[in-house]
């Protein structure tokens, strides 16, 4: 199926992640995943920031506002129950490493992975869509040119970030 899968490895896709018990039944998984030439703990706490905003199509699931470019701190002190993203409530997390999020229609975990250097990650979605797989091929679709947009721009900000961290240590003073 168009956009079940994209940009993970075969160790992804047969890892265990926390939305797969989350229901029994029929259903369509969906893997994405990007590398981050980024720390792990820097791109755990850029996607808590999806607390507030989706980073995605701001104007389409954002209804125009902008998804914040700077991180708030404080959106990393997570707890079960949080909304995330308006649609999501918070319903597993390991801090640093992942956080599981029930909407009416699916369960998605993100994952942060170490990536195969120091100092890089992968960045690693899986979406169960309940459902016969016939049925959810447009949702589908849609949610992974929502999803490849949000995986993209939090590698965006998680890598402008760790570059302006090094260069800031580089050259005191200047950022």
């Amino acid at each position: 199926m168009i956009g079940q899968r994209w940009g993970v490895t075969p160790a992804e896709i047969a890892m265990r992640l926390p939305c797969d018990g989350a229901a029994s039944g029929a259903a369509v998984v969906c893997d994405r995943a990007v590398p981050v030439d980024a720390a792990p703990q820097l791109v755990f706490d850029w996607l808590c920031q999806l607390r507030v905003a989706p980073y995605s199509y701001d104007l389409l699931d954002n209804f125009g506002r902008h998804s914040p470019p700077g991180r708030t701190p404080e959106l990393t002190e997570l707890a079960v129950g949080q909304r995330f993203m308006t649609l999501f409530e918070l319903v597993d997390f390991t801090p640093g490493t992942r956080i599981t999020l029930r909407a009416r229609a699916a369960v998605v975990t993100y994952a942060v992975h170490p990536g195969p250097a120091p100092g890089t990650s992968r960045l690693h979605a899986r979406v169960r869509f309940p459902g016969p797989p016939w049925l959810l091929a447009l949702p589908v679709l849609g949610d992974f040119l929502m999803m490849r947009k949000q995986l993209l721009t939090l590698k965006a900000l998680a890598e402008r970030e760790a570059r302006s961290s090094i260069w800031s240590r580089v050259r005191p003073g200047h950022r």
